[in-house]
Order: structure tokens, then C-alpha cells, then sequence
């Protein structure tokens, strides 16, 4: 068994000091450190993610903004995490540690809804190609097993997990402050019905008026190809896969680097799709985050099936999340003023302009690998 605080301390002399989560008992002890030691001036961050899956592409952001992501949770969380672990971290090649727990270990009594994880844990890491090996059980454990972590990094600049088994970590107590309830924000309409624009003409006005100072995560899909095919610029993130995770990247981007701004063009699928997003941006309000949804109530890459958007008020949802402001826009004057309004407020800023399905018709694809769009977008940021 071992003491929390010395891993942390190990972990942050290595530069792993951002942590992301989604609780387990067998965890509790090290996530309870990780918060109380954050929350007295240390240098820690934790966010608490809705998911698994957020967690990843949260500590994904914090990487890109300069700081070294850790990701907690259980093992019945890893299937959350295979999608942005395979199509996030993989292609962009973007380095985490991933702390997960072992329930259901065979021959440890557990829960039934266990038993099937429990059995293929590290076989699952192994697909998705995460190496991995025990967590620490003794002190003198944990500097080798951070020291494969480092290794790995350096060598494929991609994810290692550790497993933790119960009883790992001696018990520790949970100071957290309590949240305090943010007042209602504000909820401005800017529609015009001058007839929904197409998302191209958008993202040209949103690319006349952005600050140079502004890092772009723009969702899988068209929405980054346009962007990409209007104008490629190094603090432009084309987020080729991890379907629903460019809010959750943003979130990690924003925090750490609090000196920029920082928008992130989602879509209606992907942004339904980890809706729970939504309240942690809420939750943890970074002031220099604007979140764009560009509605166009389908699945535009895969042939337009429809989502369920067309029933979903996302402004509303992002005000009853804590979002400092949320906009309404159906028309291009209706979104250059929001967009405005938006990069001037203090956040988090989500605008939701109701656009007409469809893409341009010359569409390329970037032209520059995933890695190295992301190495791009973390010098710009560190620039």
C-alpha cells in the first residue's frame, strides 16, 4: 500500500500534474488527494468529467495547452475511453497516463456487472494499444512505474495505463470545497430569419472577425474540412475523429492556457452526443472559452440522416448549465453578432446558429498529418 501524495509528488516531478476523472471506490483515496491538494493553492488541477470519454479528450487539451494529463477512473469506464483513446490520442499522438482501477480482478470477489471487464482489462489496453502495467503497491514501485510511463511517452508520444488493484493506496479524506450555485445567465436572441446560411459562409465570417490570439478546435466532419479548406492556419485543431470530444479538448485547452481564447465549432450530432459536456464547461466556467454549435439537424458527413436536434434548444441547455451566456442565431447578421458579442463577453459563451444541411462543393481534407496539426497548434498556443 501507498501513500497518495507520494505518487502525486512523483507523478508532478515528471510533469503530470493535470488530472481527469470519473470516480471508483478503488480510486477514491487518490482522487480525494488529488482535489484536496488542488484545492489548497497546489499546483493540480482536477476536472470531474461527465464521462470517461470526456476525460480523455479533456486531459487530451491539457496537453496541448503545456501541461501533463492523467486521467482516473474504473475499468467499467474503458469502454467511454476506446473511442477518443483509438481516434483522438492515436492519430494526434497525444500522451496521458490512464489510472484504472481493477474491479472484478478473477478470483477477487466483486459485483457480477464486473466480472466480464475484470477479465479483459488489460487485454482491452492492449487493443487499443495503451501498454500497461500494475499501479504502485509499494513506495519503492512508483518511480519505475511512472519512470515506463515517461518512456513510452518519449518514445511514441501516446497513452500508458497503469492498473490498480484494491487497497493500493491507503485511505485519505475528502476536502472539497462546496460548489456554489453561478446565477442564471443570460440568454440573448439573435435570430433574424433572414434563412439559414450555410456553414461555409459562417465560418468566413468567423475567421474576419477571430483575434489572432484565438486557438480553433473545430469538430470531426465537414466543419473542420471547410475550415481547413478556406484557410489552415497553425491555431486551427482539425479534429478527425473522436466523435463529440472537440468540447471536451476545448475545456482542456481553456483552462490551461486562460491568456487566450479559445472557440470550439461543434456540430448538433457530436455535440448531442456528449451533451454532459455541456455541464462540465458549465460547472468549471472558463472565461475565455466560446462554444459554437453549427445546427444543421443531420448527419452531414455520413449523408445527412437526421439527428434529434431539430427538438434541442442548446442555449437553453448551456444557460441551465452554468454558461455565462448563451446566443441564438438562424441567419449570417444574426451570427456575426453573436460571435461578436461572444469574444467579447466573459465566458463560457455558447452560440447556437441554426444553419441549412449541406457543404461546399470543392471540399478538401487536410493536407497536414494529425500529429503535426497538433504539434502546430501546441507551439501557437505556447507562443
Amino acid at each position: 500500500m501507498i501513500q497518495a501524495q507520494d505518487f502525486i509528488d512523483a507523478a508532478t516531478a515528471r510533469g503530470l500534474d493535470f488530472y481527469s476523472g470519473v470516480p471508483c471506490s478503488f480510486l477514491t483515496p487518490m482522487i480525494n488527494r488529488v482535489i484536496g491538494a488542488g484545492g489548497q493553492g497546489g499546483a493540480l488541477d482536477y476536472v470531474g468529467a461527465a464521462s470517461e470519454g470526456e476525460a480523455v479528450a479533456i486531459a487530451a487539451g491539457a496537453w496541448l495547452g503545456g501541461r501533463g494529463g492523467v486521467v482516473i477512473c474504473q475499468n467499467s469506464g474503458l469502454g467511454n475511453c476506446v473511442n477518443p483513446l483509438t481516434s483522438l490520442n492515436e492519430p494526434f499522438r497525444i500522451p496521458l497516463l490512464l489510472l484504472t482501477t481493477w474491479r472484478g480482478q478473477p478470483g477477487v470477489k466483486d459485483e457480477p456487472q464486473h466480472v466480464l471487464m475484470g477479465r479483459i482489462t488489460q487485454q482491452l489496453l492492449d487493443l487499443c494499444g495503451v501498454p500497461n502495467r500494475p499501479f504502485p503497491a509499494e513506495g519503492s514501485d512508483i518511480a519505475p512505474a511512472l519512470d515506463a510511463a515517461i518512456a513510452r511517452f518519449e518514445a511514441d508520444s501516446l497513452p500508458f495505463g497503469l492498473v490498480m488493484e484494491q487497497g493500493s493506496v491507503a485511505d485519505e479524506t475528502l476536502d472539497q470545497a462546496p460548489r456554489v450555485l453561478p446565477a442564471p445567465g443570460e440568454l440573448r436572441d439573435e435570430r433574424g430569419g433572414d434563412g439559414r446560411p450555410a456553414r461555409a459562409r459562417l465560418l468566413e465570417r468567423l475567421l474576419a472577425i477571430l483575434p489572432e490570439a484565438a486557438a480553433v478546435v473545430a469538430t470531426t466532419g465537414k466543419c473542420g474540412r471547410e475550415l481547413f479548406t478556406l484557410a489552415d492556419r497553425p491555431q486551427h485543431l482539425y479534429q478527425v475523429g473522436s466523435m463529440g470530444g472537440a468540447s471536451g479538448m476545448a475545456l482542456g485547452v481553456a483552462l490551461t492556457r486562460p491568456d487566450r481564447p479559445v472557440v470550439v465549432l461543434d456540430g448538433d450530432g457530436a455535440a448531442l452526443m456528449k451533451l454532459g459536456s455541456f455541464a462540465t464547461i458549465g460547472a468549471y466556467r472558463p472565461r475565455n472559452l466560446v462554444h459554437v454549435v453549427l445546427d444543421n439537424e443531420t448527419h452531414d458527413s455520413t449523408g445527412g440522416q437526421a439527428t434529434v436536434s431539430a427538438s434541442v434548444e442548446f442555449a437553453e441547455v448551456a444557460r441551465a448549465c452554468g454558461y455565462a451566456l448563451a446566443i441564438k442565431a438562424d441567419d449570417e447578421a444574426g451570427f456575426e453578432r453573436g460571435m461578436r458579442a461572444a469574444l467579447a463577453a466573459d465566458g463560457p459563451v455558447l452560440l447556437h446558429a441554426r444553419i441549412a444541411p449541406g457543404s461546399m462543393k470543392v471540399l478538401g481534407r487536410p493536407t497536414v498529418a494529425p500529429h503535426e496539426v497538433a504539434r502546430r497548434f501546441k507551439r501557437f498556443l505556447a507562443s
